[in-house]
């Protein structure tokens, strides 16, 4: 285990730690840049005699230059505090407690209470984490996040950029660092390592030494997590348009196996780089395409073929995909074939709805067909009959574009105007159903009428 004189200085936390104050004239986050809704919750918490603080992703992003995705806010008041000061508010979460604040257009801005570095105070590698809001200081606050780059705060009263842990250095130098003993951190919690590999492949940066050592040595406790974090971490790499360098730290860094052991054998075998290759190829392609979604409208790709193609190298050499002969009882044994090594190798692992392993399933057992039509042949119209031909289309154009062989896969299909989330009506905490109806102010279907309404009998 390293023991490197910075992470022993950072695990002793906060105390005696004097933050690096960067002013305005040094660095180019500008207020205009920050979302009219963030600042309107920042100058509320000011006038009613708070600190509220822009911190993590999007002082990160704003200071490279980006866009930031959320406008999350912390603050010294208290979540009971901030639900009198937000009347358009409401609370979420179990151990630490967050507001949502409401905004026109169902926009929503995160506020959260400065939180203490309570697992950095606890010296077993035994003892857990109390279940209860551990209200803190801002040093303390940053001590307590995951990397240095996510641990900056940006103050609108002076300009300036709080930087306790050396996040801005990390910054301009390209690195992804752990706050702290990364040993430490991601036995606390494993999930970590993902969200180091995911910043490193987003961002170009390196991973320092001290943190890849820790990732090689923990890899294997991704799966005491609980399978639908690990899968939802995962999706958020394959949909985040750098899923090809994602893939390649995590091979480099060896949790690719880890995460996906169907692989193992294919990867140990003379075939891997090809493998490796097909895999990077298919990805490049993905974050091609979801590279040209913008604000009001987005490519959305299905999950199920998300997965088909993360799984497809492996599922050509394990089925023979591309030479297979499917004619008659052929497709329905190749089918409970691979329907057979979804369940065992991720239908548990990553918690895949069955009508989604259904979904994937008909994507791959079809790719042999398509290949072979391909290859000379008409579409016969029984197959442009059949429900799923659109999606093995789109799939079998994606692999074609993947091996260099056809045009650029068309994003028409993939596009999909901005759908406008359902409103969240936020009602008292104590407000009573209607003594009325006595089915929370929803008319029952009866009428006085003879036939009722809709045919139903009035109750008389």
């Amino acid at each position: 285990m390293n023991t490197d004189s910075s992470i022993v200085d950072l695990d002793r936390g906060y105390q005696g730690r004097e933050p690096l104050i960067i002013p305005e004239s040094e660095h180019s986050i500008r207020e205009s840049q920050l979302d009219i809704e963030a600042l309107k919750v920042l100058y509320r918490l000011r006038d009613a005699g708070f600190k509220g603080y822009l911190v993590g992703g999007g002082v990160r992003d704003l200071y490279l230059g980006k866009t930031p995705k959320d406008f999350d806010i912390s603050t010294d008041a208290r979540p009971g505090q901030l639900r009198k000061l937000f009347r358009n508010s409401r609370t979420i979460g179990r151990r630490f407690r967050l507001v949502q604040v409401f905004f026109r257009g169902n926009k929503i801005i995160e506020v959260s209470t400065l939180r203490s570095q309570s697992e950095h105070d606890l010296n077993g590698p035994q003892q857990v984490l109390a279940h209860n809001n551990t209200f803190g200081t801002l040093a303390e606050d940053a001590f307590r996040r995951d990397l240095t780059i996510n641990a900056l705060f940006y103050e609108i009263e002076t300009n300036t950029i709080i930087d306790y842990i050396g996040g801005v250095d990390d910054l301009n130098t390209g690195v992804v660092r752990m706050v702290g003993d990364p040993h430490r951190r991601f036995t606390r919690d494993p999930v970590r390592i993902m969200r180091a590999i995911r910043h490193a492949a987003r961002k170009g940066f390196a991973i320092d030494f001290p943190t890849r050592d820790a990732i090689g040595v923990h890899a294997d406790k991704l799966l005491l997590c609980p399978v639908s974090r690990v899968r939802d971490e995962i999706l958020k790499d394959l949909q985040s348009g750098a899923s090809q360098p994602w893939a390649q730290l995590c091979i480099e860094n060896n949790i690719w196996e880890t995460l996906f052991p169907l692989y193992k054998t294919c990867l140990n075998s003379q075939d891997r780089q090809d493998i490796v290759n097909e895999l990077y190829s298919l990805l490049k392609v993905l974050d091609r395409l979801h590279g040209l979604g913008n604000e009001k409208r987005q490519v959305v790709i299905p999950e199920y073929m998300l997965f088909a193609a993360l799984l497809l190298p492996w599922a050509i050499r394990r089925f023979n995909l591309l030479e297979v002969q499917i004619r008659g009882k052929g497709y329905h044994l190749l089918n409970r074939k691979i329907r057979a090594d979804l369940d065992a190798y991720i239908g548990e692992q990553f918690n895949v709805k069955r009508m989604a392993k259904d979904a994937l399933a008909i994507l791959l057992v079809n790719l042999p067909t398509f290949h072979q039509l391909e290859n000379g042949g008409n579409i016969p119209k029984w197959l442009k009959r059949k429900s799923y031909y659109h999606d093995c289309t789109r799939f079998y154009a994606i692999y074609r574009e993947s091996l260099g062989m056809g045009e650029e896969v068309e994003p028409q299909s993939f596009f999909r105007e901005q759908e406008q989330p359902e409103a969240v009506v936020i009602k008292p905490e104590n407000e009573e159903r209607s003594k009325k109806t006595g089915r929370g102010g929803v008319n029952p279907a009866f009428s006085s009428k003879k036939q009722g309404v809709f045919g139903l009998r009035n109750r008389g």
